[in-house]
């Protein structure tokens, strides 16, 4: 029986990753708990899975959830803020950690859990996006696997199974094309926050709907590849999927192309994460390529998705700089989803931090340089929404 801790235990991912637990409760163990400020879900997760520490990362919240749990008997170590969800993720005797807190708010947590010797089933890719120069070497001075839990990466990671050394040429990343996919050019400038969190084939959550809206999910894949599989971003690329069947590809040196196929569903590769290099059976709903009908390919609209190439263009300046664009995002996200910016304002922001930081952008980032361009890009991004907000007025 594997011991796990969650984090990110009331996201998506984690509640997804206790369906795993609850169907194959002779497999896995739930050891920590951390979620965000949900308090009544937590409170219901704690309950069912009785772990032995928990933690709810808006302190506030921290009486409410003891109070929420004060019948239980044999209660669990309770904790708060983010030393408590770092104290979740290096406890006790947890052999994986499942990675799903959303953003560089993760990256802490995961490099606590690496230090403590535990693998990582990675769902927040922002740990390697922003914390890769970091995040990579102690994987490899502590010894530990770092899994990948999300569907694209892990699509390649099942394929390159058995795949001997050197012999990977191209790593091909699928995209849904999210809720824009085929509206014209000229339309996104009336697009709502309603409209961008209506993706087509996955339920997931805001931010990274919205993500997906605008292709910057898949420009951060981008990046998190190179970093998971050493590949050059001229030999990483990304193709449009409207049906989400292929998960991503692979070419090989042969030009031999291998893919890994599945309904839209993020349990298999949750399932895979936790229980690799086994295979185990489920009785979920097998791909029936019948039904799945025409599977089709585009190319990427680069007028439509001008995150896409802004991604590639900070990953391959490095350094730093792939902090500062992952920040700027999950800044400007924020914002539109305030409705304090439009939709075009995302990649619009970005790319204004993106271009200020350049002259001090840091080549081999220590984990004090990462933080504090997460925080100055975040910062900029408010001042780059006001001089687009000043611009707006002034041309009307």
């Amino acid at each position: 029986m594997k011991a796990i801790t969650l984090l990110g235990s009331t996201g998506s991912i984690g509640t997804q990753t206790l369906d795993i637990v609850s169907q194959y409760p002779d497999r896995f163990r739930i050891v920590g708990l951390a979620a965000g400020r949900n308090v009544e879900m937590l409170a219901a997760q704690i309950r069912q899975f009785r772990p032995e520490i928990a933690a709810i990362s808006d302190a506030e919240k921290l009486p409410e959830l003891k109070a929420a749990i004060a019948d239980l008997d044999g209660q669990p170590i309770l904790l708060a803020g983010q030393a408590g969800v770092i104290e979740v993720a290096r406890y006790g005797d947890a052999e994986a950690v499942v990675t799903g807190i959303v953003g560089c708010a993760g990256l802490l947590p995961t490099i606590a859990a690496i230090e403590a010797g535990k693998d990582i089933a990675l769902a927040n890719k922002e740990t390697l996006i922003a914390g890769g120069p970091v995040v990579n070497p102690l994987v490899e001075k502590y010894g530990v696997k770092l899994l990948p839990a999300d569907s694209e990466h892990s699509a390649i990671f099942q394929c390159l199974q058995g795949v001997p050394d050197k012999g990977l040429r191209r790593i091909l990343l699928t995209a849904s094309g999210g809720a824009f996919r085929d509206w014209p050019v000229e339309k996104l400038s009336e697009v709502t926050v309603a409209d961008a969190l209506k993706h087509p084939n996955w339920s997931m959550g805001r931010k990274i709907t919205v993500d997906s809206a605008t292709l910057m999910n898949k420009g951060l894949e981008v990046i998190e590849a190179h970093f998971l599989f050493g590949m050059d971003y001229d030999d990483i690329e990304i193709v449009i999927h409207p049906q989400s069947i292929i998960h991503s590809l692979i070419e090989l040196q042969d030009t031999s192309v291998l893919a890994q196929l599945g309904w839209p569903d993020m349990r298999l590769p949750l399932l895979y994460a936790l229980s690799w290099p086994d295979r185990i059976y489920t009785d979920w709903e097998r791909l029936d390529l019948v039904k799945a009908g025409n599977l089709t390919f585009r190319e990427p609209d680069h007028e439509k998705y001008p995150c896409m190439q802004l991604a590639y263009a900070v990953g391959r300046a490095g350094g730093s700089m792939p902090a500062v664009l992952n920040a700027a995002n999950e800044q400007a996200v924020a914002l539109f989803l305030d409705e304090k910016i439009r939709f075009l304002d995302i990649p619009r922001c970005i790319e204004w931090v993106c271009d200020k930081h350049q002259s001090d952008n840091r080549a081999n980032p220590s984990l004090d340089d990462i933080l504090a361009a997460d925080e100055w890009a975040r910062l900029q991004v408010l001042e780059a929404s006001q001089v687009l907000s000043d611009r707006v007025v002034s041309v009307r």
